[in-house]
């Protein structure tokens, strides 16, 4: 990897950690659903413009894919972050971002119908363990509702892993700007019913309407493409470790901007989930340099 696609990766760590901050600002003012729906919305918007700069045509023959895709990668995940957002911080839900190859090997597994390596299973063990020992011992587990939060962080990551192992099996053959384009209207429409008989908690204010631009434009448009360049420069594996470092950067974001506390259970449980996501995905640091 050289250093102008080290810089790529590292920026976009920045900018996926930063959407649980965004998150955390317009959540509390247009709640969750309205909060998702202009983010995708936006978002679908955005690349919609940018495929008719590329001249990119929209592929309707995949219109089955971008549904399961929109829904499972991007619309059930999304509302659920955002409903977890309503108690949990910004750091504890970028942590819990860090599970989702963990569900993904596992879901892979039960597909495929066969056992996990040794080392897998180890992973998905220390993951675990990471995840009781960050929930367990910090003080926003005690505030009403910071249970469901988490279940819901957890689902999240449930849905990307079914949406990793159905772009393997069943959408791998769709170019990846069209996958992204196309799961963006998939998603929307969706969202439509729940958007259309849902209302804003209250009136937002200009720092509301910047966070959902940041969310759908930057964390979700320009963070796509950034990802796709990626995995097309580096390979998908070396584009994995993003993982690694979303947390990092979820955490600094909501320290700086929002003043969250960390703890030292948060970080011996991020390092211990973060250790069973590398096993899981057989997560090299040496190799991803070369």
């Amino acid at each position: 990897m050289n250093f102008a696609n080290a810089c790529r990766l590292t920026l976009l760590a920045a900018i996926w950690g930063a959407s649980f901050l965004f998150l955390r600002l317009a959540v509390p003012s247009l709640g969750p659903i309205w909060t998702i729906s202009a983010r995708i919305g936006l978002a679908a918007v955005f690349l919609a413009l940018v495929a008719q700069a590329l001249k990119q045509g929209f592929a309707w023959q995949h219109w089955r894919e971008y549904l399961i895709l929109g829904i499972f990668n991007t619309a059930l995940p999304f509302l659920a972050y955002g409903f977890a957002a309503r108690t949990l911080n910004a750091s504890m839900m970028s942590i819990l971002n860090a599970t989702a190859p963990i569900w993904g090997a596992v879901i892979m597994a039960l597909i495929i119908r066969k056992m996990p390596t040794f080392k897998v299973c180890l992973g998905l063990l220390i993951g675990i363990l990471g995840v009781a020992i960050l929930v367990g011992f910090d003080r926003v587990v005690s505030q009403t509702g910071a249970a469901l939060g988490i279940a819901t962080c957890l689902s999240a990551t449930l849905c990307y892993g079914i949406a990793s192992a159905y772009t393997k099996l069943k959408a791998s053959h769709i170019p990846s700007f069209q996958v992204a384009h196309g799961s963006m209207w998939g998603a929307s429409l969706f969202l439509l019913p729940l958007f259309a008989t849902s209302q804003p908690i209250s009136t937002p204010t200009p720092v509301v309407w910047l966070a959902i631009a940041g969310l759908a434009i930057l964390c979700t448009g320009a963070a796509y493409l950034l990802y796709f360049r990626l995995v097309r420069e580096i390979g998908a594996a070396s584009t994995l470790t993003v993982t690694f470092l979303i947390p990092v950067f979820g955490i600094l974001w909501g320290t700086l901007f929002l003043g969250e506390h960390i703890g030292s259970n948060t970080l011996i449980g991020a390092l211990i989930i973060l250790l069973g996501t590398a096993l899981v995905t057989g997560f090299n640091p040496l190799a991803s340099r070369k």
